[in-house]
């Protein structure tokens, strides 16, 4: 924009719609909320030696896999290059020490990670964009960090000498592997003063054998079709499904189940996987809601249950090699 901002792409939900009348009630209700504790449903995060013994029999493999670290943190393993998403990894979902607290640890502690090629970070908010994960990763002189226009000098700034920033539609290729920037849905912010300075994007990670969509963060818009016909179709869409609720408040930041599904549609991806739920809570909606919804989802819409993927935290699954997999 003339100001040096960044907006949405064309016809996509207005953000400000409705925010002020529900932010009031919102808020306390928040407050209820952390102040009680989150039952959690067996099954939902795997104990950490198993899932430090999975991701290990997968990177000894050398095959495409998916690893859930939590929110949208995911380990990508494509054409042997390790690739690390939107890196909320530690406690907070905020500065020093404030914020939402996660009510469940990282899926595999940071230092039993594989050596990571690549960082992709989709936006600066604290629960993508976490600066004391950041802090704690090795290797930093040696991996690759891709991020959308403008939040380069953070990165650069913390000790990663090799950073690309990328408008929506650009692309990098590392190790076999274009990654290209692709409008999403949503907005940036790190401070009260810096509203939108930093653009936000979804990524295509495509490989010689797999096309992959990580969503980021973001609402339900007609910018979905787009992508799908002109990048589609996906082998696999890594797409948000919680922080929807109310509905007013939060239909321009994030889709809710159904619109997720709808999204995978829209890409024309044969496999869509639920992410940013059963970690934190940043809204009101109840927080083991969303697997059931997106679920049923898939299957109204037309997708195979085997193809509507709800991991555990710290679950390693194969991209390649079985029957949902094709």
């Amino acid at each position: 924009m003339p100001d040096g901002t960044f907006r949405n792409p064309l016809g996509s939900p207005i953000r400000s719609l409705g925010r002020m009348k529900h932010s009031g009630p919102f808020f306390l209700e928040m407050l209820k909320r952390g102040a009680r504790k989150v039952e959690i449903p067996a099954g939902h995060v795997l104990p950490r030696e198993e899932a430090v013994q999975l991701l290990d029999e997968h990177v000894a493999g050398k095959e495409d896999f998916l690893t859930w670290l939590g929110h949208a943190a995911f380990l990508i393993h494509m054409n042997g290059l390790t690739v690390l998403t939107d890196p909320y990894l530690t406690s907070y979902a905020g500065p020093a020490g404030l914020g939402p607290k996660r009510f469940v640890k990282c899926g595999v502690p940071v230092s039993a990670l594989p050596r990571i090629d690549l960082l992709v970070v989709s936006h600066n908010h604290y629960d993508h964009l976490d600066e004391r994960a950041l802090a704690q990763l090795p290797n930093k002189s040696h991996m690759t960090v891709v991020v959308p226009l403008k939040l380069g000098p953070f990165f650069r700034e913390r000790g990663f000498p090799h950073v690309v920033e990328l408008d929506w539609h650009e692309t990098h290729t590392i190790k076999g592997v274009a990654v290209t920037a692709l409008p999403v849905v949503h907005w940036s912010r790190r401070s009260g003063f810096d509203t939108n300075r930093t653009l936000w994007a979804g990524f295509k990670l495509q490989s010689k054998d797999h096309s992959l969509f990580f969503g980021g963060d973001s609402g339900y818009g007609p910018v979905f079709k787009e992508l799908g016909e002109q990048y589609g179709p996906f082998d696999t869409a890594l797409l948000g499904i919680g922080a929807y609720e109310p509905r007013n408040m939060m239909k321009a930041s994030h889709a809710n189940p159904e619109e997720a599904v709808q999204m995978a549609r829209d890409l024309r991806a044969r496999r869509a996987v639920g992410m940013h739920w059963g970690t934190v809570l940043l809204t009101v909606e109840p927080p083991f809601e969303p697997p059931v919804r997106f679920r049923q989802a898939g299957a109204d819409q037309g997708f195979a249950e085997s193809d509507v993927w709800i991991m555990a935290i710290g679950e390693t699954r194969p991209l390649t090699g079985w029957p949902s997999n094709r």
